[in-house]
């Protein structure tokens, strides 16, 4: 276990039509699979959720902060024909057990699933300060926006995983990791 507890994010692909628009992931099984069995209320998301709405409780449960930047970021990007869909937001610690459970027997080990899902304690997924976006053309978007906003993109493998680095905004973004093992922040 020491080497997922290095680990950062997850990213759960929305249906297949955002599978010809977004970065191919090996999860989108996963995502739907988890859809009935740990709900809505543990982090599910259903197909076609944006960052407006609240009704979804990984979007709701966002922090604050995250969640202003991305409805700003989105009502701009909206201006270019761009719509932000969240695949992944705020996950409860059993949802994320469970995608790691699901990424171990995936990948066939720990240390390949690290690269793709964290624990529950060292996920920002859980605590609400990590959003994983759909569509490449949102992601392709906050690449070249998003410090403006104070949102990053933390991870080299993770195109979609973004947190809010208001610090950004003046500064740009901080250099990305390879992948979340290379997270100071996961070495617990």
């Amino acid at each position: 276990m020491t080497a997922i507890t290095a680990v950062l994010g997850y990213q759960v692909l929305t249906s297949s039509a955002s599978l010809s628009s977004s970065a191919a992931s090996p999860s989108n099984a996963l995502r739907t699979e988890h859809r009935g069995a740990l709900g809505e209320a543990g982090g599910a998301v259903p197909d076609g959720v944006t960052v407006f709405d609240d009704a979804i409780p990984a979007v709701a449960n966002l922090d604050p902060g995250l969640l202003k930047a991305l409805r700003q970021a989105a009502t701009d990007a909206a201006d270019d024909g761009v719509d932000f869909y969240v695949n992944s937001g705020r996950r409860s610690p059993e949802y994320q057990n469970q995608l790691l459970r699901d990424a171990v027997s995936k990948y066939g080990s720990e240390e390949e699933a690290a690269r793709w899902v964290a624990t529950a304690a060292t996920s920002p997924h859980v605590s609400g300060d990590a959003v994983d976006l759909g569509h490449s053309d949102a992601t392709a978007w906050l690449s070249k926006h998003g410090a403006e906003y104070g949102l990053c993109r933390i991870y080299r493998n993770e195109p979609w995983h973004y947190e809010l680095r208001p610090h950004a905004i003046d500064g740009g973004c901080p250099r990305m990791y390879a992948d979340p093992t290379q997270d100071p922040r996961m070495q617990q």
